[in-house]
């Protein structure tokens, strides 16, 4: 099934070009289903392209997933149009009355930061308040992982003495999780980060479960204990070029960058990268869609 989106969303030409089902509005209309109601805060400077990465992977399923779209209302976006944001976009205060099947928190470019450094962390601690009742499962990414661990559970982030940046191998500390159903011991995932949470500050915690880490990249799942809290501190819904464009981009900021590791074939960047992640993306969303969101959420969306 696919993945309901708004009327003219940029996105909807991208994913309808890459032979990827979409739907909107207009359509689903005439459909009598209900489907599962996600809501995306988007944190990343460039959203369109960080809503086409998402849609990609929720739209491979078999569930019809409508999206909602939020910002913070105390953050002002400079890199994507203002109007896209106005026809597109909504605040926390303007959703906050619903209930949703599934949320998603995304990454976001102030992790060298305090968290209470942050401008608009108050009104992320408000959204993250908000899920614990008004979501069914909350899937946070990079930053939004780092965030929730530290709101929910007091776990800090520790900077690196280098980026970590790249695709690296990962292994399974718990296969019987359905989170990770499918997946092969070992697999890959992409990485973009300046900061770290660490082992020790989470296994003492009995109510979090690290599912998966990598001895390069660290820790990589971390999962409470019903997984209605899930964290993934990698970027395995990074399209092909994406690392590459964040290479050239700190390049031509005059911050002579690592290379990404395990990405340009025998590291060099004038060679085009491989995709070596993709599978493990997939499963990954439709596994969090499947087990933590249409089979626990009731169908009555006032019953959560």
């Amino acid at each position: 099934m696919p993945v309901r989106i708004p009327d003219k969303l940029p996105a909807t030409d991208i994913l309808n070009k890459e032979n990827i089902f979409v739907m909107t509005e207009t359509r689903a209309m005439h459909q009598d289903i209900r489907p599962l109601r996600i809501l995306i805060l988007n944190l990343m400077p460039l959203k369109i392209t960080t809503e086409t990465h998402l849609l990609r992977l929720l739209s491979n399923s078999p569930l019809q997933v409508e999206v909602d779209l939020i910002q913070p209302s105390t953050h002002t976006s400079r890199n994507t149009p203002e109007e896209h944001l106005q026809v597109f976009y909504k605040t926390f205060d303007e959703v906050k009355s619903r209930k949703y099947d599934g949320m998603i928190i995304t990454g976001a470019p102030v992790e060298t930061m305090e968290f209470e450094e942050v401008h608009y962390w108050d009104e992320i601690k408000s959204i993250l308040e908000w899920s614990k009742t008004k979501v069914t499962s909350t899937l946070h990414i990079c930053w939004g992982a780092q965030a929730g661990l530290y709101y929910h559970y007091g776990v800090r982030k520790h900077p690196t003495d280098t980026k970590i940046s790249g695709v690296f191998n990962h292994q399974l500390n718990d296969k019987n999780v359905p989170l990770v159903r499918g997946f092969d011991d070992n697999f890959l995932a992409p990485h973009s980060r300046h900061t770290e949470v660490r082992r020790e500050d989470i296994e003492g915690i009995s109510r979090l479960n690290i599912v998966s880490e990598s001895e390069e990249a660290g820790i990589y799942i971390v999962l409470d204990e019903v997984g209605k809290q899930i964290f993934v501190t990698g970027h395995s819904e990074y399209d092909p070029l994406t690392l590459k464009e964040e290479y050239e981009r700190d390049l031509a900021k005059g911050m002579n960058p690592i290379i990404p590791r395990n990405y340009f074939p025998e590291d060099d960047p004038s060679k085009e990268p491989r995709v070596s992640w993709r599978s493990h993306a997939n499963l990954l969303f439709s596994n969090w869609l499947n087990y933590y969101v249409y089979q626990v959420t009731p169908y009555d969306l006032e019953d959560i």
